[in-house]
């Protein structure tokens, strides 16, 4: 019988990082590097949200959990102007952590003495660190007293280090790891440290909401857009088992998986693969964000007036195990591909992700209930002239249906509204790559709601300069079949055995 593997859960993660925005999104940093005079360095400290105006924005409380797409899709763009009448730091997914706290967390995940925290700001935000009910004691416990400030500024002055902020003040700082090695300087130390501590909060969060044991975790693939190494392999990685380790799934070996914003689909087939070949019963799929990406576009919100909406870092986590009889299944006799061959056309492109994987298996745009291509939340995007990226991916979806024959031009609208999604991720590359419906997805097919969703990861390999081609992957889940396919122990097999030939000895006795 072919094996099947199962969405069986997925946490979902925010960090708000107004400080990080300033000193570590490239953006800023390329301006304080070629106009450190520059009007918009001066005008964005102004355009910086509070962490409660981050709690009330609608798309964040959909991120966790909170809001429900439906109900997002009631609420009329933009957003940012608007208060979401749910306001809780904690969500069904996961949660919106401070900066504050998430600078000890970092810390937690720091083995090589690299971060330095003063040692009052410890003191004063242990207590709320500690009050999470994702955090365990261990993880506390890996957290030292602190640094003297006069130490922490010596080290920023003199050693190179990279200051970390926390409401304008000198907190802390990360060290570099390398004295000349720039893959291991202290801003690349700090870009990696902080996807792995988003990501291990993700993989937290996921355990919790799934109920599985950390120890039945038996695999782990990253599919963010860092790739720690040094001067030698630069890319060697690997933040997964690193995260792991933190976490706690002592069980778990692991890799990394890079596709840029189609890494999370790639990481989800293959995870499937490998969990349907038998070889794991259950793999996290996990992702923490990318500081670089903080305040990307924040020149244009500045222009139109608005606060700088990409002060959140995203972090997810997926598990994906064997079938429970519950869970919807990963179909992967229905994957698109993107080939060498496909081209670049955006007909091209979402013809080889939806159109052909589905008529090899027989079925049509419209056997698909809900498509979550790049749910890029657009009131990042359209002030910066990119425009409602998922929108955008719908209205060719409906398309090539209508294309095809299955709808008419004039339903293009209703079928936008009836299979499409409003966006609703940070614009983090990797992040709002499909995988933020999956929570959402996952409770619409086991409510019957809807019977199964079509995710599409797309990437832009030309960004590397090692190639001009463009990438994606897709895959359906589907409503469970309803049968269990539950390993057996060594003690369920025995019991089996002992039954059987007590069933076989009882026959024997019967025919003499």
């Amino acid at each position: 019988m072919k094996l099947k593997s199962v969405i069986k859960g997925a946490g979902y993660i925010l960090v708000h990082t107004p400080d990080m925005v300033l000193t570590s999104g490239t953006t800023q940093t390329t301006e304080r590097t070629v106009n450190p005079d520059s009007p918009y360095l001066a005008e964005l400290p102004g355009h910086i949200r509070s962490y409660e105006k981050v709690l009330e924005y609608y798309p964040n409380q959909v991120y966790i959990g909170n809001v429900t797409p439906g109900e997002f899709e009631a609420v009329p763009s933009p957003w940012h102007d608007k208060a979401c009448p749910v306001t809780s730091r904690h969500g069904k997914f996961g949660e919106i952590m401070p900066q504050e706290e998430f600078l000890l967390l970092m810390q937690a995940c720091d083995v090589f003495d690299l971060i330095k925290l003063e040692a009052g700001f410890v003191a004063a935000v242990k207590p709320a660190l500690a009050s999470d009910p994702v955090v365990s004691e261990d993880i506390l416990a890996r957290i030292p007293t602190g640094t003297p400030a006069e130490e922490i500024k010596r080290l920023v002055d003199e050693e190179h280090a990279e200051g970390l902020l926390h409401l304008g003040k000198l907190v802390g700082c990360m060290k570099r790891a390398h004295d000349i090695d720039v893959n291991l300087s202290a801003h690349v130390m700090l870009e990696n440290i902080v996807s792995k501590a988003s990501s291990v909060l993700a993989l937290l969060h996921a355990v919790k909401n799934t109920g599985i044991g950390k120890a039945e975790i038996e695999y782990v693939i990253d599919c963010a857009e860092e790739a720690c190494g040094d001067m030698n392999q630069r890319g060697g990685g690997s933040l997964a088992k690193s995260a792991a380790e933190i976490a706690g799934l002592t069980r778990a070996t692991g890799s990394d998986c890079r596709g840029f914003c189609a890494g999370p689909a790639h990481a989800i087939v293959e995870a499937a693969a490998l969990v349907t070949a038998g070889v794991y019963t259950a793999v996290a799929v996990t992702a923490g964000g990318c500081t670089a990406k903080l305040g990307m576009n924040g020149k244009d919100h500045i222009k139109k007036g608005l606060p700088v909406l990409e002060d959140m870092l995203g972090g997810f986590t997926v598990i994906i195990s064997a079938d429970d009889g519950v869970s919807p299944e990963i179909n992967l006799d229905i994957v698109g591909r993107h080939t060498v061959g496909t081209g670049s056309s955006p007909q091209a492109v979402i013809s080889s992700l939806v159109t052909e994987p589905l008529e090899k298996s027989g079925m049509k745009i419209l056997d698909i209930d809900k498509f979550a291509p790049e749910l890029q939340n657009p009131d990042i995007t359209k002030p910066a002239g990119a425009g409602d990226v998922p929108l955008s991916n719908y209205k060719m979806i409906g398309a090539l249906a209508a294309k095809r024959g299955e709808i008419t031009p004039k339903d293009l609208d209703s079928f936008v509204k009836e299979h499409g999604l409003m966006g609703w991720a940070p614009t983090q590359g990797h992040i709002p790559s499909g995988v933020p419906y999956l929570g959402f997805a996952r409770e619409d097919i086991i409510s019957g709601k809807i019977k199964n969703a079509m995710v599409i990861g797309k990437g832009s390999l030309f960004l590397g300069r090692m190639t001009n081609l463009f990438d994606g992957v897709s895959f359906v889940v589907q409503k469970n079949s309803g049968v269990a396919q539950a390993a057996l122990d060594e003690g369920a097999v025995k019991k089996l055995i002992a039954e059987a030939l007590r069933g076989f000895a009882q026959s024997m006795l019967s025919e003499e």
